[in-house]
């Protein structure tokens, strides 16, 4: 899944309420009236402007109890359109018949998050500091469904950081220092999974390219505009973190392909573009691949293994994970559960990481889409207080040209997307997103989209469950107050140029010593868990 990039803060005039409805086939959603509701209007810094659902109701969506995950969730185009990764584990995957009933540490999760932990995990084992002979500690990595079935099995499939949209709000809030740890991690870590991938001959269909934001709001396009001049101020020349090109209008039309389009009576005009390194792979390729990598090294992987309770034994300081095939006491827990954390935890977790159901589109290229629909970038299509994002199949690849389209929270869904916030149910699609991402491409791409494919436009639907904090920032090492529970969670729907690097830096945390040091020189504050931020509640907040 995925949400680009915005920080506001609360500003005294409220905006108009939206007057659409839309339906949906969840059960969760079908006790919540429909009827409008007021809005707080969120400045962005330097003027850009975003409306979100009022505090009562937010608030009534984030104390919604998060159920574990659903065994019938809606079927994935990575899991069910292309053929099963090279030399990576089955889906429902077991590495011992039985469950342990005892190891080292427990890791709960087997997506991006949960399998980048292990890795590291087992690279500190076997590589430990100088003074230090390796060790031989058991991991066991659990996963309630089948193997990498959550949001990293069900995103859009982009590598995409798009920094220049925070960096001015968090030079602003945090500090110019700070805001560059972040840009700087976050064009690391695409470069990194990429580099993964190619090093460990993980086909996982990598592009490594450039990415266009397609700018249709005048206030956002300033704005963008003001971001590039500052990251090029701060970033040296040559320096490819600070590499962000402004397009003209018409240069966007001619060699991208995208249009004016009309929307509900309105007429949306485009302003301008943001051209930058990006990529795109299909994430569950990579995960089932690095799965493969662990297990062959040592992890204990139990696919279809729900953890449905945490409990520590004061008597031995051990930690009880209750499952559904037995408990396992464990010395160290990770939790790299993202939108479900509550669900375990809810005494620390709930209303602070708050599940997002996100949906996306798998269409086939129109007739007239250049090149069968295999473009030379990967896209977002940004508008007045929500946006669209866009990568295609790259070519050579199986289903070469299919365009996924993600996003339509704001559009598609009644009271500003106000119904998906505290859903943690993805066995169901929001009808009215449905609609409205189905007709993107063509609206988008106008007359450069044609006609549409014989077998139809839409190939698949489906949605994923993210996670949210209060502030916008990731919770990364272990939770204060319960010593030997350990988290990297909660990404914005931005966790594939977050999780890797989390991950690296959690490990580090738990090695402690040394690691401290070299650690606070790349990895930001903002991003550690504390009692501070926990205390925080969630209010709608996107970034």
């Amino acid at each position: 899944m995925e949400c680009q990039k915005v920080m506001f803060k609360k500003a005294q005039t409220p905006p108009h309420s939206p007057t659409s409805h839309t339906s949906t086939t969840t059960p969760q959603h079908h006790n919540t009236t429909n009827h409008n509701h007021n809005h707080n209007t969120l400045h962005l810094t330097h003027n850009l402007t975003l409306y979100l659902i009022s505090t009562p109701q937010m608030n009534e969506r984030a104390s919604l109890p998060v159920s574990p995950p659903v065994p019938n969730p809606t079927p994935s185009y990575w899991h069910t359109c292309l053929t099963p990764p090279p030399f990576s584990l089955p889906p429902s995957h077991r590495s011992t018949p039985d469950l342990p009933s005892k190891c080292d540490t427990v890791i709960i999760g087997s997506g991006i998050s949960g399998a980048s932990i292990a890795y590291n995990l087992l690279l500190l084992l076997n590589h430990p500091p100088s003074s230090q002979p390796p060790r031989d500690e058991t991991i066991l990595l659990l996963e309630a469904r089948t193997l990498c079935s959550g949001a990293t099995g069900r995103n859009g499939g982009h590598t995409k950081a798009a920094s220049y949209r925070t960096f001015l709000s968090h030079v602003s809030s945090l500090g110019l220092e700070e805001a560059v740890k972040i840009a700087r991690l976050e064009y690391d870590n695409i470069k990194a999974v990429h580099l993964f991938a190619q090093t460990q001959g993980i086909d996982c269909d990598l592009f490594s390219g450039d990415t266009i934001d397609v700018i249709y709001d005048g206030v956002q396009w300033a704005e963008a505009q003001q971001a590039v001049k500052k990251m090029k101020e701060v970033f040296p020349e040559g320096d490819p973190v600070g590499r962000y090109i402004l397009l003209s209008k018409e240069e966007v039309e001619r060699d991208y392909y995208a249009h004016d389009y009309d929307y509900e009576g309105k007429k949306e005009e485009v302003k301008g573009g943001v051209r930058y390194e990006a990529g795109g792979l299909s994430a569950y390729k990579f995960v089932m691949g690095l799965l493969k990598l662990v297990e062959g090294k040592g992890v204990n992987v139990q696919a279809e293994t729900a953890a449905a309770g945490l409990e520590r034994d004061e008597t031995t300081g051990e930690w009880v994970v209750k499952t559904d095939r037995g408990e396992v006491r464990a010395g160290r827990v990770v939790m790299a559960t993202n939108g479900y954390t509550a669900g375990l935890m809810p005494e620390v977790f709930q209303g602070v990481v708050v599940p997002l159901r996100g949906q996306i589109t798998a269409h086939r290229p129109g007739s007239k889409m250049p090149n069968k629909g295999c473009l030379g970038t990967t896209y977002s299509f940004i508008y007045e207080r929500g946006y669209e994002y866009m990568i295609t199949r790259p070519e050579g690849s199986e289903l070469e040209g299919d365009i996924i389209m993600g996003g339509g929270l704001v559009r598609g869904e009644a009271e500003e997307g106000l119904r998906e916030f505290g859903v943690s149910d993805d066995s169901g699609l929001n009808q009215g997103i449905s609609e409205y991402l189905r007709e993107t491409t063509a609206r988008y791409f106008g007359r450069d989209w044609g006609d549409d494919s014989p077998e139809g436009r839409i190939r698949q639907e489906w949605t994923g469950i993210m996670g949210f904090s209060p502030d916008g920032f990731p919770f990364v090492g272990e939770v204060p107050n319960y010593e030997g529970l350990w988290v990297s969670t909660s990404f914005q729907g931005h966790g594939m140029v977050l999780c890797w690097m989390c991950a690296d830096a959690l490990v580090k945390m738990m090695r402690g010593g040394t690691e401290e040091g070299a650690l606070r020189k790349w990895f930001p504050d903002m991003f550690r868990i504390t009692e501070e931020r926990l205390k925080k509640r969630f209010q709608g907040r996107l970034s």
